[in-house]
Protein backbone atom coordinates (compact mmCIF):
# COMPACT_ATOMS: atom_id res chain seq x y z
CA UNK A 1 0.00 0.00 0.00
CA UNK A 2 1.50 3.92 -0.66
CA UNK A 3 1.37 5.65 2.78
CA UNK A 4 -1.14 9.36 2.30
CA UNK A 5 1.30 11.91 1.79
CA UNK A 6 -1.24 13.94 3.82
CA UNK A 7 -2.00 17.50 3.03
CA UNK A 8 -0.22 18.99 0.28
CA UNK A 9 2.46 21.58 1.11
CA UNK A 10 1.60 21.60 4.82
CA UNK A 11 4.16 21.50 7.55
CA UNK A 12 4.05 22.20 11.07
CA UNK A 13 6.76 23.81 12.92
CA UNK A 14 6.74 25.08 16.40
CA UNK A 15 7.29 28.76 17.09
CA UNK A 16 10.65 29.97 17.45
CA UNK A 17 12.21 26.05 16.64
CA UNK A 18 14.90 25.37 14.01
CA UNK A 19 14.57 23.96 10.14
CA UNK A 20 15.61 20.90 11.17
CA UNK A 21 12.86 20.53 13.86
CA UNK A 22 9.62 20.77 11.61
CA UNK A 23 7.43 17.69 9.97
CA UNK A 24 6.18 17.86 6.91
CA UNK A 25 7.13 18.91 3.13
CA UNK A 26 8.92 22.13 3.24
CA UNK A 27 6.07 25.36 1.55
CA UNK A 28 7.48 27.93 -0.33
CA UNK A 29 8.41 31.48 1.41
CA UNK A 30 6.04 33.29 0.55
CA UNK A 31 8.35 36.68 0.22
CA UNK A 32 9.94 34.59 -3.16
CA UNK A 33 6.96 31.87 -4.45
CA UNK A 34 7.85 30.12 -7.87
CA UNK A 35 5.52 29.74 -10.21
CA UNK A 36 6.52 27.28 -12.61
CA UNK A 37 3.59 27.80 -15.15
CA UNK A 38 4.71 31.50 -16.37
CA UNK A 39 8.64 31.00 -15.18
CA UNK A 40 8.61 34.42 -13.24
CA UNK A 41 9.38 35.25 -9.22
CA UNK A 42 6.47 37.00 -7.67
CA UNK A 43 7.43 38.69 -4.64
CA UNK A 44 4.60 38.99 -2.16
CA UNK A 45 4.75 40.53 0.85
CA UNK A 46 4.13 38.57 3.88
CA UNK A 47 2.04 39.71 6.74
CA UNK A 48 3.89 41.56 9.26
CA UNK A 49 3.30 39.55 12.73
CA UNK A 50 1.78 41.65 15.70
CA UNK A 51 3.54 42.60 18.94
CA UNK A 52 3.19 40.39 21.57
CA UNK A 53 4.06 43.17 24.45
CA UNK A 54 2.67 46.38 22.61
CA UNK A 55 4.64 49.20 23.95
CA UNK A 56 1.95 51.47 26.59
CA UNK A 57 2.59 55.28 27.43
CA UNK A 58 4.00 55.79 30.68
CA UNK A 59 0.98 56.89 33.29
CA UNK A 60 0.77 60.77 34.08
CA UNK A 61 3.69 61.75 36.83
CA UNK A 62 5.74 58.32 36.15
CA UNK A 63 9.08 60.36 35.75
CA UNK A 64 8.04 62.84 38.61
CA UNK A 65 7.53 60.02 40.92
CA UNK A 66 10.95 58.21 39.96
CA UNK A 67 12.73 61.16 40.73
CA UNK A 68 10.64 62.11 43.81
CA UNK A 69 11.79 58.43 44.81
CA UNK A 70 15.97 58.45 43.82
CA UNK A 71 15.84 61.87 46.01
CA UNK A 72 14.38 59.97 48.41
CA UNK A 73 16.87 57.12 47.98
CA UNK A 74 19.58 59.20 48.00
CA UNK A 75 18.64 61.24 51.31
CA UNK A 76 18.83 58.26 52.76
CA UNK A 77 21.95 57.16 51.80
CA UNK A 78 23.28 60.38 52.78
CA UNK A 79 21.65 60.20 56.91
CA UNK A 80 22.62 56.39 57.25
CA UNK A 81 26.65 58.27 57.33
CA UNK A 82 25.95 60.86 59.16
CA UNK A 83 29.77 60.80 60.12
CA UNK A 84 30.85 61.25 56.84
CA UNK A 85 28.36 63.08 56.05
CA UNK A 86 29.03 66.10 58.28
CA UNK A 87 32.81 65.88 57.15
CA UNK A 88 32.21 66.33 53.85
CA UNK A 89 29.85 69.79 54.92
CA UNK A 90 32.32 71.09 56.41
CA UNK A 91 35.04 70.37 54.31
CA UNK A 92 32.76 72.26 51.44
CA UNK A 93 31.31 75.05 53.80
CA UNK A 94 34.78 76.20 54.78
CA UNK A 95 35.39 76.20 50.79
CA UNK A 96 32.37 78.16 50.22
CA UNK A 97 32.16 80.37 53.00
CA UNK A 98 35.56 82.55 52.01
CA UNK A 99 34.60 83.37 48.86
CA UNK A 100 31.29 84.13 50.25
CA UNK A 101 32.71 86.57 52.79
CA UNK A 102 34.62 88.17 50.55
CA UNK A 103 31.85 89.10 48.50
CA UNK A 104 29.66 90.43 51.77
CA UNK A 105 32.68 92.62 51.79
CA UNK A 106 32.37 93.90 48.59
CA UNK A 107 28.88 94.66 48.57
CA UNK A 108 29.43 96.54 51.56
CA UNK A 109 32.59 98.52 50.37
CA UNK A 110 30.65 99.04 47.06
CA UNK A 111 27.76 100.66 49.35
CA UNK A 112 30.24 103.06 51.26
CA UNK A 113 31.75 104.19 48.47
CA UNK A 114 27.87 104.93 47.02
CA UNK A 115 27.17 106.75 49.54
CA UNK A 116 30.19 108.77 50.01
CA UNK A 117 30.41 110.03 46.09
CA UNK A 118 28.02 112.72 46.58
CA UNK A 119 30.21 113.79 49.69
CA UNK A 120 33.27 114.04 47.27
CA UNK A 121 34.61 117.00 47.51
CA UNK A 122 37.22 119.28 49.06
CA UNK A 123 37.82 121.58 52.28
CA UNK A 124 39.49 124.47 52.18
CA UNK A 125 41.36 125.60 55.13
CA UNK A 126 42.17 129.26 55.70
CA UNK A 127 45.33 130.94 58.11
CA UNK A 128 44.59 132.71 61.46
CA UNK A 129 45.86 135.96 59.98
CA UNK A 130 43.63 135.90 57.10
CA UNK A 131 40.51 139.00 57.07
CA UNK A 132 37.08 137.47 58.30
CA UNK A 133 35.44 138.58 54.81
CA UNK A 134 37.70 136.49 52.62
CA UNK A 135 36.56 133.12 53.80
CA UNK A 136 33.02 134.66 53.59
CA UNK A 137 33.30 135.46 49.82
CA UNK A 138 35.28 132.45 48.81
CA UNK A 139 32.33 130.37 50.10
CA UNK A 140 30.22 132.73 47.75
CA UNK A 141 32.54 132.17 44.73
CA UNK A 142 32.36 128.63 45.52
CA UNK A 143 28.60 128.60 45.87
CA UNK A 144 28.16 129.82 42.14
CA UNK A 145 30.54 127.26 40.47
CA UNK A 146 28.70 124.66 38.62
CA UNK A 147 30.65 122.11 39.97
CA UNK A 148 29.45 122.80 43.20
CA UNK A 149 26.57 121.26 45.10
CA UNK A 150 26.83 122.78 48.52
CA UNK A 151 28.93 124.74 50.15
CA UNK A 152 29.37 125.09 54.19
CA UNK A 153 31.24 127.90 55.99
CA UNK A 154 33.15 126.99 59.77
CA UNK A 155 33.59 130.09 61.35
CA UNK A 156 36.46 129.60 64.02
CA UNK A 157 34.00 129.57 66.89
CA UNK A 158 32.24 126.54 65.01
CA UNK A 159 34.85 125.03 64.68
CA UNK A 160 36.08 125.29 67.94
CA UNK A 161 33.18 123.77 69.51
CA UNK A 162 33.00 121.30 67.25
CA UNK A 163 36.57 119.65 68.20
CA UNK A 164 35.42 120.06 71.79
CA UNK A 165 32.27 117.51 71.09
CA UNK A 166 34.33 115.21 69.29
CA UNK A 167 37.51 115.04 71.41
CA UNK A 168 35.85 112.98 74.42
CA UNK A 169 37.04 114.56 77.88
CA UNK A 170 39.28 117.12 76.49
CA UNK A 171 37.06 120.06 77.79
CA UNK A 172 38.84 121.11 80.15
CA UNK A 173 41.87 121.18 78.09
CA UNK A 174 40.20 123.43 75.31
CA UNK A 175 38.55 125.77 77.64
CA UNK A 176 41.23 127.98 77.59
CA UNK A 177 41.69 128.21 73.95
CA UNK A 178 40.60 131.39 72.35
CA UNK A 179 37.51 131.60 69.94
CA UNK A 180 39.90 132.82 67.34
CA UNK A 181 42.57 130.10 67.97
CA UNK A 182 41.39 127.61 64.96
CA UNK A 183 41.12 128.99 61.01
CA UNK A 184 37.95 129.09 59.66
CA UNK A 185 37.03 126.46 56.95
CA UNK A 186 34.94 126.11 54.00
CA UNK A 187 33.84 122.95 52.72
CA UNK A 188 32.55 122.18 49.25
CA UNK A 189 30.39 119.41 47.90
CA UNK A 190 30.29 118.68 44.40
CA UNK A 191 27.81 117.57 42.22
CA UNK A 192 28.08 113.84 41.01
CA UNK A 193 30.51 112.79 38.25
CA UNK A 194 32.74 115.50 38.18
CA UNK A 195 35.17 114.83 35.96
CA UNK A 196 38.86 114.85 37.91
CA UNK A 197 40.82 117.34 35.92
CA UNK A 198 37.85 119.47 36.55
CA UNK A 199 37.99 118.68 40.50
CA UNK A 200 41.46 119.73 40.23
CA UNK A 201 41.67 122.79 38.58
CA UNK A 202 39.04 124.23 40.76
CA UNK A 203 41.11 123.43 43.82
CA UNK A 204 43.82 124.95 42.52
CA UNK A 205 41.82 128.50 42.07
CA UNK A 206 40.68 127.92 45.35
CA UNK A 207 44.12 127.33 46.49
CA UNK A 208 45.79 130.68 45.19
CA UNK A 209 42.92 132.30 46.93
CA UNK A 210 43.86 135.36 49.62
CA UNK A 211 43.92 134.04 52.68
CA UNK A 212 43.94 130.33 51.85
CA UNK A 213 46.71 128.07 53.68
CA UNK A 214 45.66 124.74 52.30
CA UNK A 215 42.93 123.18 50.49
CA UNK A 216 42.68 119.43 50.80
CA UNK A 217 40.76 117.16 47.92
CA UNK A 218 38.70 114.33 49.82
CA UNK A 219 38.78 112.43 46.58
CA UNK A 220 41.78 110.44 47.71
CA UNK A 221 39.79 108.46 50.25
CA UNK A 222 37.45 107.41 47.19
CA UNK A 223 40.28 106.36 45.07
CA UNK A 224 41.75 104.40 48.22
CA UNK A 225 38.24 102.66 48.48
CA UNK A 226 38.26 102.03 44.99
CA UNK A 227 41.58 100.52 45.01
CA UNK A 228 40.70 98.30 48.00
CA UNK A 229 37.50 96.89 46.20
CA UNK A 230 39.41 95.98 42.71
CA UNK A 231 41.62 94.11 45.18
CA UNK A 232 38.80 92.31 46.99
CA UNK A 233 37.02 91.11 44.19
CA UNK A 234 39.56 89.95 42.58
CA UNK A 235 40.41 88.12 45.75
CA UNK A 236 37.32 86.94 45.86
CA UNK A 237 37.39 85.54 42.10
CA UNK A 238 40.93 83.94 43.07
CA UNK A 239 39.19 82.24 45.84
CA UNK A 240 35.89 81.69 44.11
CA UNK A 241 37.80 79.35 42.08
CA UNK A 242 40.46 77.73 43.82
CA UNK A 243 37.91 76.60 46.25
CA UNK A 244 34.80 75.74 43.74
CA UNK A 245 37.60 72.88 42.80
CA UNK A 246 37.98 71.95 45.95
CA UNK A 247 34.42 71.92 46.28
CA UNK A 248 34.22 69.64 43.22
CA UNK A 249 37.18 67.17 43.74
CA UNK A 250 35.58 66.29 46.85
CA UNK A 251 31.63 65.61 45.87
CA UNK A 252 33.29 63.63 43.13
CA UNK A 253 35.43 61.73 46.00
CA UNK A 254 32.33 61.39 47.77
CA UNK A 255 30.32 59.79 44.97
CA UNK A 256 32.94 57.50 43.73
CA UNK A 257 32.67 56.13 46.96
CA UNK A 258 29.13 55.73 46.59
CA UNK A 259 29.41 54.39 43.75
CA UNK A 260 31.90 51.50 44.27
CA UNK A 261 29.42 50.45 47.39
CA UNK A 262 26.45 49.79 45.16
CA UNK A 263 28.54 48.41 42.13
CA UNK A 264 27.09 44.99 42.04
CA UNK A 265 23.41 46.36 42.20
CA UNK A 266 24.80 48.74 39.03
CA UNK A 267 25.94 45.74 37.32
CA UNK A 268 22.43 43.97 37.59
CA UNK A 269 20.66 47.13 36.44
CA UNK A 270 23.15 47.72 33.22
CA UNK A 271 22.04 43.58 32.77
CA UNK A 272 18.16 44.59 32.47
CA UNK A 273 18.46 47.06 29.91
CA UNK A 274 18.57 50.51 32.35
CA UNK A 275 19.41 53.32 30.51
CA UNK A 276 22.98 55.58 31.53
CA UNK A 277 20.53 58.27 32.80
CA UNK A 278 18.07 55.77 35.44
CA UNK A 279 21.73 54.29 36.25
CA UNK A 280 23.62 57.84 36.76
CA UNK A 281 20.39 59.67 38.24
CA UNK A 282 20.73 58.67 42.23
CA UNK A 283 24.57 59.98 42.10
CA UNK A 284 23.48 63.72 40.48
CA UNK A 285 21.07 63.59 43.25
CA UNK A 286 23.81 62.64 45.75
CA UNK A 287 26.38 65.03 44.72
CA UNK A 288 23.32 67.77 44.77
CA UNK A 289 23.12 66.86 48.31
CA UNK A 290 26.79 67.09 49.35
CA UNK A 291 26.83 70.03 47.87
CA UNK A 292 23.81 72.14 48.71
CA UNK A 293 23.96 71.20 52.59
CA UNK A 294 27.46 72.22 52.28
CA UNK A 295 26.16 75.67 50.91
CA UNK A 296 23.30 75.50 53.91
CA UNK A 297 26.75 75.28 56.77
CA UNK A 298 28.71 77.84 54.92
CA UNK A 299 26.00 80.45 55.57
CA UNK A 300 25.33 79.60 59.09
CA UNK A 301 29.54 79.98 59.11
CA UNK A 302 29.40 83.57 57.69
CA UNK A 303 26.52 84.37 60.16
CA UNK A 304 28.19 82.85 63.15
CA UNK A 305 31.33 85.33 61.84
CA UNK A 306 29.08 88.38 61.45
CA UNK A 307 28.09 87.93 65.24
CA UNK A 308 31.14 87.46 66.28
CA UNK A 309 32.90 90.74 64.54
CA UNK A 310 29.49 92.52 65.43
CA UNK A 311 30.90 94.17 68.95
CA UNK A 312 34.56 95.85 67.68
CA UNK A 313 33.07 96.56 64.22
CA UNK A 314 30.20 98.62 65.88
CA UNK A 315 32.50 100.37 68.31
CA UNK A 316 34.57 100.85 64.95
CA UNK A 317 32.09 102.55 63.30
CA UNK A 318 30.97 104.82 66.32
CA UNK A 319 34.58 106.27 66.35
CA UNK A 320 33.73 107.92 63.12
CA UNK A 321 30.07 109.02 63.90
CA UNK A 322 28.62 106.64 61.61
CA UNK A 323 26.21 103.35 62.38
CA UNK A 324 26.92 100.14 61.41
CA UNK A 325 24.42 98.30 58.88
CA UNK A 326 25.78 95.22 57.60
CA UNK A 327 24.50 94.81 53.60
CA UNK A 328 24.13 91.64 51.58
CA UNK A 329 23.67 88.65 53.92
CA UNK A 330 19.93 87.95 53.08
CA UNK A 331 18.03 85.14 51.77
CA UNK A 332 19.08 85.84 48.27
CA UNK A 333 22.83 85.59 50.01
CA UNK A 334 21.81 81.72 51.57
CA UNK A 335 20.49 80.45 48.23
CA UNK A 336 23.30 81.68 46.23
CA UNK A 337 25.67 79.66 48.16
CA UNK A 338 23.23 76.74 48.80
CA UNK A 339 22.69 76.94 44.44
CA UNK A 340 26.61 77.03 43.98
CA UNK A 341 27.26 74.18 46.33
CA UNK A 342 24.62 72.33 44.67
CA UNK A 343 25.85 73.34 41.23
CA UNK A 344 29.49 72.10 42.11
CA UNK A 345 28.28 69.28 43.57
CA UNK A 346 26.59 67.75 40.57
CA UNK A 347 29.34 68.91 38.57
CA UNK A 348 31.63 66.26 40.89
CA UNK A 349 29.33 63.58 40.67
CA UNK A 350 29.28 64.06 36.57
CA UNK A 351 33.09 63.65 36.47
CA UNK A 352 33.01 60.88 39.16
CA UNK A 353 30.20 58.44 37.44
CA UNK A 354 31.47 59.03 33.98
CA UNK A 355 34.63 58.34 34.42
CA UNK A 356 33.78 55.37 37.24
CA UNK A 357 31.40 53.74 35.15
CA UNK A 358 33.02 53.56 32.01
CA UNK A 359 36.15 51.97 33.85
CA UNK A 360 33.65 49.28 35.37
CA UNK A 361 31.79 48.56 31.98
CA UNK A 362 28.52 49.35 33.64
CA UNK A 363 27.89 52.00 30.78
CA UNK A 364 29.46 52.64 27.32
Amino acid sequence: MRRSPGPRGRRTCRPGSAAGACSGPTELAPLARLHLGSGTLAHVAAPRPQDIWPEEPPPWGAAWRSHWRVAGESLGYVASRPGYTLLAWTVIAVAIALPGSLYLLDANLRRAAGGWAGSAGFSVYFSPQAEPDASAALARRLAAAPEVARVRLITPAEALAELRGRVAGAGSALRGLDADALPATVRATLVADVPEARRQALAARMAAAEGVEEVVVESVWLERLAAVRQLVQRLEWLAAGMFGLGVVLVCSASVRLAVESRLAELRVLALVGASRRYVRRPFLYLGALYGGGGGLLAAMVVAAGLVWLDAPLRRLFESYGATLEVAGFDAGFVGALMASGMALGILGAVFAVRGRLRELAVVS
